[in-house]
């Protein structure tokens, strides 16, 4: 008897990836543009330095707030409309914090801004997880490409003068690249989220949500180490009297979006937990490495090389897995993950010295390394073979 298989994901192309490449540069521009721009907020609103802070907030919760919502959406909308709706919330968002008359309605137009992000990147990072590894990871590598533009976009199209205009051109412009990805999705499409290539009768997980939570303990662990590193690495460096500190970070982020190109070219090669095993046991070295002094700046640029499969290759594998649809509730437990290792490592840091920055930060990829090897074992029935098109 023959056994039914879903429909195999589309194989990569110019056409498939057009709409998550014009849909994250213009993420990675808004996500990266609140903080250089706080001195614009200041100028056009009157807002002091402790206060202005809370517009970055708003922006981060909305973007929070969105994917647990999108992924119950996702069940009776298509990832098209989704992405349409959400588009059109983020570019509401961003004109508000330019035409707004007042902080607090910059605010709300912020958080506004945010929920459209969150929402484009639950749709889009489900769709692209559920065609494979490489699909995710190379739309992921996009993003960091437009978080590191946003500065220079806002030195060279904001002013300080207190109007406006002086917030229209860095703001509008995403607002802009809004329409663009809007149109691109027309033209070229936007994907579908796609079942899993495997046979029907394949043994799923024993248990689904004992499994759905590892994947989000591996989410959590990855957020926090990443954040770790961008909040506490530069930092640490300058502790031990090393020059270059913030050229170093610089270089981690470089090689975290390099890393992501590099996987989405290779990915299709290796199994989804070979690769993730591999980058948790790299990490927990090169963190345990940074207490050298002399190596501890090699040590933090090639943890971001390390760090870069891991997010788009662990959705990839949760869409194999479980289902792509879950993808929005581990983009929320990776928040948390962002909210809690930079405070953690401040308090190491406060109480044990600059020392605990690396053995925090070892702790952590330990962790995830734990979680990766139980979602393996959970999971091996039915991840067979590569992840990835």
């Amino acid at each position: 008897m023959t056994t039914a298989r879903p429909a195999a994901p589309p194989p990569l192309s110019w056409t498939l990836l057009a709409v998550g490449v014009a849909a994250f540069f213009t993420l990675g521009l808004i996500q990266a543009m609140y903080g250089p721009a706080f001195g614009l907020f200041q100028a056009r609103f009157g807002v002091s330095t402790a206060s202005v802070g809370v517009i970055a907030s708003a922006h981060f919760l909305g973007s929070a707030v969105a994917p647990p919502l999108m992924g119950l959406l996702l069940r009776r909308v298509s990832v098209r409309a989704g992405v349409s709706w959400s588009l059109l919330l983020l570019a509401l968002g961003v004109t508000g914090v330019v035409l707004a008359p007042a902080w607090p309605l910059a605010v709300a137009s912020a958080f506004l801004g945010g929920f459209g992000l969150g929402g484009v990147s639950a749709c889009l990072n489900a769709a692209y997880a559920s065609v494979g590894a490489r699909a995710v990871n190379l739309v992921n590598a996009v993003f960091g490409v437009g978080s590191m533009v946003a500065p220079l976009l806002v030195v060279g199209l904001g002013r300080a003068d207190g109007t406006p205009g002086g917030l229209a051109g860095p703001f509008l412009a995403v607002a802009a690249l809004c329409a663009v990805t809007f149109v691109v999705g027309r033209v070229w499409g936007v994907p579908g989220i796609h079942a899993p290539a495997r046979a029907a009768d394949a043994p799923a997980p024993a248990r689904p949500a004992v499994q759905a939570a590892l994947f989000a303990a591996l989410i959590v662990c990855y957020v926090g180490l990443e954040a770790g590193y961008g909040a506490w690495a530069s930092r640490y460096l300058t502790e031990l009297g090393l020059p270059g500190a913030a050229l170093t970070l610089s270089a981690f982020w470089a090689a975290l979006t390099v890393g992501r190109v590099l996987t989405g070219v290779f990915a299709g090669r290796v199994g989804a937990p070979r690769v993730v095993l591999s980058c948790g046991a790299a990490l927990v070295a090169l963190a345990l490495t940074m207490r050298v002094p002399a190596l501890a700046p090699l040590a933090v640029i090639l943890s971001g090389l390390a760090l870069a499969p891991v997010f788009g290759t662990t959705l990839a594998w949760l869409s194999q897995v479980l289902s792509a649809r879950l993808v929005p509730l581990l983009l929320v437990a990776g928040s948390l993950g962002g909210v809690l290792s930079p405070w953690l490592l401040g308090q190491a840091f406060a109480r044990f010295g600059a020392g605990a920055v690396p053995v925090t930060l070892a702790t952590l990829a330990a962790l995830m390394l734990l979680f990766t090897a139980l979602a393996r074992r959970g999971a091996r029935p039915a991840t067979r073979g590569p992840v990835g098109v």
